[in-house]
C-alpha cells in the first residue's frame, strides 16, 4: 500500500509540475558577451586562477546549450572546471523566441562559433580547444577550417559525423537519403517549420527502444524517489526542456550540403560565399566515437582522418549511444576525463591516456563486431533480446538496398540525358547559353563555377552573360558573327563564351600565344574579344579588339595600357543598363544545326580547324555527362584550357549538361592544384595530353594520401601516364576521342585497358573501321564495290554516319556500304580488338611510309612512355638518302636512367615490322600550350647524332644497340 500510494503521488507531481522537484543546480555562470547569433556563457567567473587550458564548447543546433551542464557537478563543465579547465558555451537560442531565429542558415551558426572564438581569445590570450557535440562538432570543426586554424588550439568532438555516405543513420542507403533531401528542402522546408516537439520526437523515433525502456524504468521506480532524482535533471532534459527547433534554411544547407553533396568529406562546403575545406585543418583532432550510436554513426565518424589529412587525428572510441557520449554514467566515469587528459597534455601537463589512438585511416572497426558489442551493451535491459536480429537483418537489408538505388540513380541520372540527345533535330534550339539559362531559372541560388575561392552561383552568373550580351550588341555583334576569344581560363572567358551563345554568334576560341594574325585570317574572325593579359596581342593583328575583365567601370581604361590609336573597346565600361536591346534579339536563338564553336589546334603551316555545331557539343556535353555519370554532387575542376576541345566540349560541356560545380584553374599549378582539390571538393579532374605529368612530379599528392577525386577525364593522356595517374590517385581514367569532323565520340568508360579509346558514346554517331591504304590514302573495297569492314584487329580508317546537315562535299563519303548512305571520315586509323573497343594507331598524314611497309606511330608512343623511365616521347619519320626510317625521341623522367634493353624489352610487344629504327634521348622534349609533346619542336632541334644516347634496332638479334658512327655509314650508305 505504501509503494502505491508513493507511486500515486511522484506520478501526480510530474502530470503537475512536468516532473519531480529536485535540488541539484546548474553551475553558475555569466553571459559575458550578446550578439543577434549567440549569447557566450562563461562558467565559473569568480574563478581567477591565471593560465588556464580554455575550451569552448558548442550544442548542435536543436539541443539546448544546457547539454554541457545537465549533470551539473558531474557534467562537462562541472567536471573540466574541477580539472583546472576554463569553460565557455556558445549558446543559440532557441529559433522560436531570437529575433529572426527561424530565418538563421548555416553559416550564421558558423559564423557565430567563429566570433566567440575571438572574444574568448582575446578575453583570455590563449587558444581555445573548441569542442562540439553532434551537429556542433561539425560547427568545430567547420570553423576552425573557415579560420584556417587562427586561434584554435585543439579540436575535440562527441558523435560528429563527416562521412555522409560512409554512415547514414541505421545503414540507410546513401542515394535513399539523397533523395529524400531533395524532397524536403524543395516541398517541405521552405513551408513549415521545424518545431522542438518535432526534433523531440524525430530523435525519439531514431532510437525507439531506447526511449521506451528509458520510460518503462521510469515508471517501474516511480515509487522509488531518492532512485529518480539523481536522473531527473537529465531525464526531463531528454523529454522536453533539451529540444530546440530547428531553422529550416540551417537544415537545407545541412541537408545539400553534407547529406547530399558529402561535403564535409569532399572539401568544397561554402560559407558565405568563401569555399572551406576540412584539408585546412592542423591543429590535433580528437573524435569521440559511440560504437553503439546510431546517430553519429562510427564510419561516418572516422570520416575526419580522411577529410583532414593534414591533421594529427586520434579517437576515443566508447561503448556508448548518441546522448551517452556526453550525458549519464558513460560521459561521467570516460568521457570527460579523457577530454580533461586530452587537454593536459595538449598543455604539456599530462600524458596522452592509452584509452585515446591515432585514428587509423582504415575505417574497419576495431574490436568485437557490431551485434556482439550491441548485445554486451543491451544485457539486461528489456525489449532489448531482439534488438541484434533486427540490426542484422538492417544491414543485410541496406547494403541491398544501398546496391540497388545506386544502380537505379545512375540509370534514372543517364536516361533523361540519352532522351533529350535522342530528341535533338536540326531544328532544336540547343546551346549551351540555353542550358545555363535553364540552371538559372530552375536553381538560382546553386553554385555554378568556383574560382580563387570564392563561389558564383547560376543566378550571378546568368546575369552577367545577359549583361555581356548587351555589351556586345552595342559594339555591333550580331548572331553568327564569328568573334575570336583570346582569353587565358578564367570567369570572364567563361562569361565571354556562354554570352556569344546566348546572342547567337560563333566563338572562335584561340589560344594564348599562338599565331593569332593566321588563324583569324583562317577563321575568318570580324573580331576578337580578349581579355588584358592577352590584350597586346590581341591589337597586334590590326582587328578590332573588345577588351573584357579589366575591372569596373569606376576604374577607368589607364590601367588596361591601350595602345594609341588602336581600335579597342573596353567591355566593362558600357552600362548595360543604358543599352537598348533591339527588336531582332532573341535569348539563345541557336539551333542544333548551326555553327557554334570554332576551335583551332597546330602551329606552323598546319592547322587544323574544327567547327563546332551546338548539335556537335551538346552530343559531346551530354555523352560525357553519362559516361562519367556527372551529377550535382559533382565538382569538375576545369584544368583543360577552355580553347581546347577537351576544356569547351567534355569539362565545361560536360559538368553543364550533368549540373555539376565548375571549378576554374587560370593555370596548371600542381601547388595551388593540391590545395583547390580539397579547398573546392574536386570529384572529377579534367585533363589533356601530358597535364598530369606536372602534378605527378610535384608529388603533392603521396600514395594514399586522401583526396576527393573519384575521375580524371579528358583525351590525350599516354599510357605510362595514366598508369601512374591510377596508382597514385587510385581514381578512374575516363579517356575520350573526338573527331575532328563529324559526330564521332568515343570513350573508355571502364578505364581497364589503358591507351584503349574505348567504345561510342550512346546517343553519337555510329561508327564503322573500314579497309585502307595508307601509302595510297585510298579505301580498300570488296568485290561488290562497297568498302571492306575490317576483321578484328586489323588497321583501318574510322568513319561515323553523317547527320542530314553536314557538307558531304567537304570529305564526305556516299555509297559506303549501301547504295545513298552517307559517311563522314575521321582523320585517324584505328584497330579494333576482340571485344570491340578502339584503339589509335595513327593520323592518316603521319603515318611512317617505311620499305618494310606503312610504320604506326601511337603504338610506339605508348608502349616507350609506359616504360618507368620514359617522361615523354615523340615517333616521326625521318628521311635518310633513298628510305625513310622510322624514328623516336624520348626523355627521361629526373632520378631515373634508361637503358636500350629497356627499350628492347618494351617494344616486343610490337611485330618487328613496326618497331622503330632508331630510339634516342633527348634533354627535353617541348609541349604545345594544350601540353601535347610536338613533334615538330623535337624535329628541329636537329637529328640524333650516333652516340650512348641513340639506339639502333638490329633486326638480327631484335634489340637495340648503340649507334655509332661507323654503323651509320655501313647500315645507312
Amino acid at each position: 500500500m505504501q509503494r502505491l500510494v508513493a507511486t500515486a503521488q511522484n506520478g501526480l507531481e510530474v502530470i503537475r509540475f512536468g516532473g519531480l522537484a529536485h535540488d541539484i543546480e546548474s553551475s553558475p555562470y555569466e553571459v559575458t558577451e550578446r550578439k543577434r547569433m549567440y549569447r557566450l556563457r562563461h562558467y565559473f567567473p569568480d574563478d581567477t586562477t591565471a593560465d588556464r587550458p580554455v575550451v569552448v564548447l558548442v550544442p548542435p543546433i536543436m539541443v539546448s546549450a544546457e547539454i554541457w551542464d545537465v549533470n551539473a557537478a558531474d557534467g562537462a563543465v562541472g567536471m573540466l572546471h574541477s580539472a583546472g579547465i576554463d569553460c565557455w558555451v556558445v549558446d543559440f537560442g532557441s529559433p522560436a523566441t531570437e529575433e529572426g531565429g527561424w530565418d538563421r542558415d548555416l553559416a550564421d551558426h558558423v559564423l557565430a562559433v567563429s566570433s566567440a572564438v575571438d572574444t574568448v581569445t582575446e578575453l583570455t590570450g590563449r587558444a581555445v580547444h573548441l569542442m562540439g557535440y553532434s551537429q556542433g562538432g561539425m560547427f568545430a570543426y567547420q570553423t576552425a577550417a573557415y579560420r584556417y586554424g587562427k586561434g584554435v588550439e585543439s579540436i575535440v568532438t562527441f558523435g560528429s559525423p563527416v562521412d555522409a555516405v560512409a554512415g547514414m543513420p541505421f545503414g540507410l542507403p546513401h542515394g535513399l537519403v539523397s533523395d529524400a533531401a531533395d524532397f524536403l528542402t524543395d516541398h517541405v522546408l521552405n513551408r513549415l517549420p521545424i518545431t522542438d516537439s518535432m526534433v523531440r520526437l524525430g530523435f525519439q523515433a531514431l532510437d525507439p527502444v531506447k526511449t521506451a525502456r528509458a520510460r518503462l524504468d521510469f515508471l517501474r521506480q516511480l515509487h522509488n524517489r531518492d532512485a529518480l532524482l539523481p536522473k531527473e535533471r537529465q531525464r526531463r532534459f531528454l523529454e522536453g526542456e533539451g529540444w530546440l527547433g530547428y531553422p529550416g534554411p540551417a537544415l537545407t544547407d545541412l541537408l545539400q550540403q553534407f547529406v547530399k553533396h558529402n561535403r564535409m568529406m569532399l572539401g568544397g562546403f561554402v560559407i558565405r560565399d568563401q569555399l572551406i575545406s576540412l584539408a585546412e585543418l592542423k591543429c590535433p583532432i580528437l573524435a569521440f566515437v559511440g560504437e553503439v550510436d546510431d546517430i553519429g554513426q562510427p564510419a561516418a565518424v572516422r570520416g575526419i582522418v580522411r577529410a583532414a589529412p593534414n591533421a594529427e587525428v586520434y579517437e576515443a572510441s566508447l561503448i556508448a549511444g548518441h546522448f551517452g557520449l556526453v550525458s549519464g554514467s558513460t560521459a561521467t566515469r570516460q568521457t570527460w576525463p579523457l577530454v580533461r587528459d586530452w587537454v593536459n597534455w595538449q598543455s604539456g601537463r599530462g600524458e596522452l591516456p592509452e584509452q585515446i589512438q591515432h585514428m587509423s585511416l582504415e575505417v574497419a572497426r576495431k574490436g568485437p563486431s557490431s551485434g556482439f558489442t550491441r548485445a554486451v551493451h543491451a544485457l539486461g535491459s528489456l525489449a532489448e533480446a531482439g534488438t541484434s536480429l533486427g540490426k542484422t537483418i538492417e544491414g543485410v537489408a541496406g547494403q541491398t538496398l544501398r546496391g540497388t538505388v545506386e544502380l537505379t540513380g545512375e540509370a534514372a541520372r543517364a536516361l533523361p540525358r540519352l532522351t533529350r540527345l535522342g530528341m535533338i533535330q536540326p531544328h532544336t534550339r540547343i546551346s549551351l547559353g540555353r542550358l545555363l539559362g535553364e540552371h538559372a531559372r530552375n536553381n538560382p541560388s546553386r553554385e555554378c563555377f568556383l574560382f580563387e575561392d570564392r563561389v558564383h552561383t547560376n543566378k550571378a552568373v546568368n546575369q552577367r552573360i545577359d549583361n555581356v550580351v548587351r555589351g556586345l550588341i552595342s559594339v555591333g555583334v550580331r548572331p553568327a558573327t564569328r568573334v575570336g576569344v583570346v582569353m587565358e581560363t578564367r570567369p570572364s572567358a567563361l562569361v565571354a563564351i556562354a554570352a556569344l551563345s546566348r546572342l547567337g554568334a560563333v566563338a572562335v576560341l584561340l589560344a594564348p600565344g599562338s599565331e593569332l594574325s593566321k588563324v583569324v585570317e583562317l577563321t575568318g574572325a570580324r573580331l576578337l574579344l580578349a581579355d588584358p593579359e592577352n590584350l597586346a596581342a590581341a591589337v597586334a593583328t590590326g582587328h578590332r579588339v573588345l577588351v573584357l575583365g579589366g575591372g569596373s567601370r569606376d576604374a577607368g581604361t589607364d590601367h588596361l595600357g591601350i595602345p594609341h590609336g588602336s581600335d579597342v573597346v573596353d567591355m566593362e565600361q558600357i552600362d548595360p543598363d543604358a543599352v537598348s536591346l533591339p527588336a531582332w534579339y532573341r535569348p539563345n536563338p541557336g539551333l542544333a544545326r548551326e555553327l557554334a564553336f570554332i576551335l583551332v589546334t597546330g602551329t606552323g603551316d598546319h592547322f587544323d580547324v574544327k567547327y563546332i555545331t551546338n548539335h556537335r557539343w551538346a552530343l559531346s556535353a551530354f555523352g560525357t555527362a553519362t559516361a562519367a555519370d556527372l551529377d550535382r554532387n559533382d565538382t569538375v575542376y576545369c584544368l583543360a584550357p577552355l580553347h581546347h576541345s577537351s576544356g569547351l566540349l567534355v569539362s565545361l560541356g560536360g559538368a553543364v549538361a550533368g549540373g555539376s560545380r565548375i571549378a576554374l584553374a587560370r593555370s596548371l599549378d600542381p601547388a595551388q592544384f593540391a590545395e583547390e582539390v580539397h579547398r573546392y571538393g574536386v570529384t572529377v579532374v579534367t585533363y589533356t595530353w601530358t597535364m598530369m605529368r606536372d602534378i605527378l612530379d610535384a608529388d603533392n599528392f603521396p600514395n594514399g594520401h586522401p583526396h576527393p577525386i573519384r575521375l580524371f577525364i579528358g583525351s590525350g593522356m599516354p599510357a605510362g601516364l595514366w598508369r601512374r595517374t591510377q596508382e597514385r590517385f587510385d581514381a578512374r581514367v575516363l579517356e575520350f576521342y573526338a573527331s575532328i569532323e563529324g559526330d564521332v565520340v568515343l570513350a573508355n568508360v571502364s578505364g581497364i585497358k589503358i591507351a584503349c579509346k574505348g567504345r561510342p558514346v550512346p546517343g553519337t554517331a555510329r561508327v564503322e573501321l573500314i579497309a585502307y591504304d595508307p601509302t595510297t590514302d585510298e579505301i580498300l573495297v570488296d568485290d561488290s564495290g562497297f568498302a571492306r569492314r575490317c576483321a578484328d584487329n586489323e588497321v583501318g580508317l574510322l568513319i561515323g554516319t553523317a547527320s542530314d546537315t553536314v557538307d558531304l562535299s567537304a570529305g564526305g563519303l556516299r555509297g559506303v556500304f549501301a547504295p545513298g548512305d552517307s559517311w563522314m571520315p575521321t582523320e585517324n586509323l584505328f584497330r579494333r580488338d576482340s571485344d570491340g573497343d578502339y584503339w589509335l594507331m595513327d593520323r592518316r598524314d603521319t603515318v611512317i611510309h617505311t620499305p618494310r611497309g606503312p610504320v604506326y606511330t601511337q603504338p610506339i608512343v605508348d608502349l616507350l612512355n609506359d616504360i618507368t623511365a620514359v617522361d615523354m616521347e615523340v615517333a616521326f619519320a625521318v628521311p635518310v638518302r633513298d628510305r625513310i626510317l622510322a624514328v623516336a625521341a624520348v626523355s627521361v623522367r629526373d632520378g631515373f636512367t634508361l637503358a636500350p634493353k629497356d627499350v628492347s624489352e618494351a617494344v616486343r610487344a610490337l611485330p618487328p615490322a613496326q618497331r622503330p629504327d632508331i630510339v634516342y634521348v633527348v634533354d627535353e622534349i617541348p609541349r604545345s600550350s594544350t601540353f601535347r609533346p610536338s613533334t615538330r619542336a623535337v624535329q628541329a632541334a636537329g637529328r640524333a647524332e650516333p652516340d650512348d644516347r641513340t639506339w639502333w634496332y638490329n633486326r638480327e638479334s631484335e634489340a637495340y644497340e648503340v649507334l655509332t658512327p661507323e654503323l651509320v655509314t655501313r647500315l645507312f650508305a
